[in-house]
């Protein structure tokens, strides 16, 4: 199991095609129809370095344009307004309410985020490629750049194809928006977007154009499922598909759920985290055990043992199986005075995407279950015998997420310990065949 990271981490980037760089015999001359150097094998480059080796089209258009600093609040207006959502000109148009799904507000949350920190780094680019120009050795930049449909502010249409635009300095303007869109669209799954080591190509990010389709357009017309968030991140950062699973690890890394290293009360439920590990080198996907937990083994927790005394403080820590065929699992193994359970990191994960949040007060619950008993059960724990809470207060985050994974996730509620109100409305009623509530009670956030 990948080691946690801190957020932001820079990766080890691959070789970057500096803009203004020597021409060698490998690296031919920026210019004409070239507005990059990237090898035809792809490289990696994380996000900033990607839109770094973007300025050449940005350059062609200032020199085709005769573009000067007037100019910048008008392209500025235009990338806020693509990259941005709700506006007319929208490349994203994710319609976010109360109601809307988690994933759905987790990636649009994504997009704004990632959308604003774009433009700021264009912005920038302008005003200073004014003044301190890209050379293009090979001539003034012509590229042929397929329309992929992005609308332009009345200011920037009449910029790029009117007073002083045309055709070169909109083909220019069109390949730069799109490379930005895409760059903004493939780091979406990620925390720490600005570290993640993107795969390149000569046509940029146009490589994840099929995989992006896909993946937006569940997002937009269905409850986007985890697997396919992650199989559209494993695409912006392998170039390949693999099997459907809760995560990937790749050359110099893995892709897992951002819980695994923050409190699943306040964690993102369907966001990846990035982490660098030198030593991972095949492409793998991380599958759960058990595809379907409906045909899991229950344990009612009115068959657990009594609570005599709290479980005191257990150890828990990843451990994952060697690689078969292009997968592997993973589990959490916890530790108690010599004993050990395990459980099966996939159904964690799920459990804690499931999890309901906001739950009713812990009085509300008939009855209370140990915390250690419970991860010792086979099967998933469940009840049918009304409401029930595992106190988990005290524990650490991983023994937490080990018994998310134990705790059958229907009608399942991750609580604060201190956390007093009304019933929340997620809650499901039992009719005595069905799962009667299970709460999990935890530390508050601010224990953290």
């Amino acid at each position: 199991m990948p080691r946690a990271s801190i957020p932001g981490t820079p990766t080890t980037p691959g070789t970057l095609a500096v803009p203004g760089a020597p021409a060698t015999p490998d690296r031919p001359a920026l210019g004409g129809s070239r507005w990059n150097t990237f090898p035809a094998a792809g490289t990696t480059l994380t996000a900033r370095e990607f839109f770094t080796a973007t300025e050449p089209l940005l350059q062609g258009i200032i020199d085709d344009n005769d573009l000067t600093s007037a100019d910048i609040a008008v392209l500025d207006g235009q990338i806020r307004a693509t990259l941005a959502l709700g506006t007319r000109e929208t490349s994203l148009p994710l319609h976010l309410g109360p109601d809307s799904a988690s994933a759905a507000r987790e990636l649009g949350a994504q997009a704004e985020t990632i959308g604003r920190e774009l433009a700021s780094w264009s912005t920038e680019a302008l005003e200073r490629l004014l003044s301190d120009p890209v050379p293009l050795p090979a001539g003034p930049l012509v590229v042929r750049s397929h329309c992929y449909g992005h609308l332009l502010t009345p200011p920037a249409a009449d910029l790029l194809l009117g007073r002083r635009g045309g055709p070169v300095s909109m083909q220019l303007y069109n390949e730069w928006l799109h490379q930005l869109v895409l760059l903004r669209d493939a780091l979406l799954p990620f925390t720490n977007w600005q570290g993640v080591p993107l795969l390149i190509t000569p046509t940029g990010l146009r490589h994840t154009e099929p995989a992006r389709d896909a993946f937006l357009t569940e997002l937009l017309v269905r409850q986007i499922r985890h697997t396919s968030i992650v199989a559209f991140a494993r695409n912006v950062v392998t170039g390949s598909s693999g099997p459907a699973g809760y995560g990937f690890e790749a050359g110099g890394g893995t892709a897992l759920p951002a819980v695994l290293d923050q409190p699943p009360l306040t964690a993102p439920r369907h966001l990846l985290t990035w982490r660098p590990d030198p030593s991972v080198g095949e492409v793998a996907t991380y599958v759960a055990e058990l595809q379907d937990y409906y045909a899991a083994p229950r344990t009612l927790v009115e068959d657990l043992p009594p609570v005599t005394t709290a479980s005191g403080s257990l150890a828990a820590r990843p451990v994952t199986t060697p690689v078969i065929e292009g997968t592997r699992t993973a589990r959490i193994e916890v530790t108690h005075e010599g004993t050990t359970a395990h459980v099966d990191l996939g159904q964690a994960l799920r459990g804690h995407r499931f999890a309901h949040r906001e739950s009713p007060a812990a009085a509300d619950a008939s009855g209370t279950a140990d915390a250690w008993s419970a991860l010792r059960a086979p099967g998933l724990v469940w009840t049918q015998g009304g409401d029930a809470t595992v106190d988990a207060t005290a524990q650490e985050d991983l023994v937490v997420l080990a018994l998310l994974g134990r705790l059958y996730p229907e009608n399942l509620t991750l609580r604060p310990a201190d956390h007093s109100a009304e019933r929340s409305a997620a809650r499901t009623t039992t009719d005595d065949t069905g799962p009667g509530r299970l709460t999990l009670l935890v530390d508050p956030a601010e224990a953290h």
